[in-house]
């Protein structure tokens, strides 16, 4: 065990684990936020998509040890009220059925949108290739995205 120090969602937390505990179950299980989602465990999915510096990441292949003092933002951090543009645009197209992958959508595409607030439909297409929704709901997916991308 070791102990990291972290910043998580804004705010200093300190954790007590293995360094080679990926941070999808720091943050479920040691932290309480259970926003970022088990899919496959082998970043194939995108389902527990984070931010790291900015950058959209898959928590479940990111040891924390890897962190270092690198800030990280999740599902519950990307806005308080679900004001985001992004939160916004998925209730106005309606685009989450069953939900599971949604958190880790979202934060894709919070990410792609701070990095290029205006992409192209292949940039979007591109970009959230990595996120599997058994659902199927890619139409409304890119839909939303170009709408956050406007406001």
């Amino acid at each position: 065990m070791a102990t990291f120090n972290l910043k998580i969602n804004g705010k200093p937390r300190t954790v007590d684990v293995d360094p080679a505990t990926p941070m999808l179950w720091v943050l479920r299980d040691h932290l309480d936020l259970p926003g970022t989602k088990y899919g496959c465990g082998i970043a194939q999915c995108g389902a527990c998509t984070i931010h790291l510096e900015g950058n959209a990441v898959r928590s479940c292949q990111l040891p924390v040890s890897a962190v270092g003092k690198s800030p990280i933002t999740t599902i519950e951090g990307l806005s308080e009220k679900a004001e985001h543009p992004v939160q916004k645009a998925w209730l106005e197209h309606d685009v989450a059925q069953c939900g599971y992958c949604q958190a880790g959508q979202i934060m894709t595409a919070a990410a792609l949108l701070k990095r290029n607030p205006n992409p192209s439909d292949e940039e979007i297409e591109a970009q959230m290739s990595g996120n599997i929704c058994r659902c199927g709901t890619y139409v409304k997916i890119k839909e939303a995205v170009k709408s956050a991308a406007k406001k």
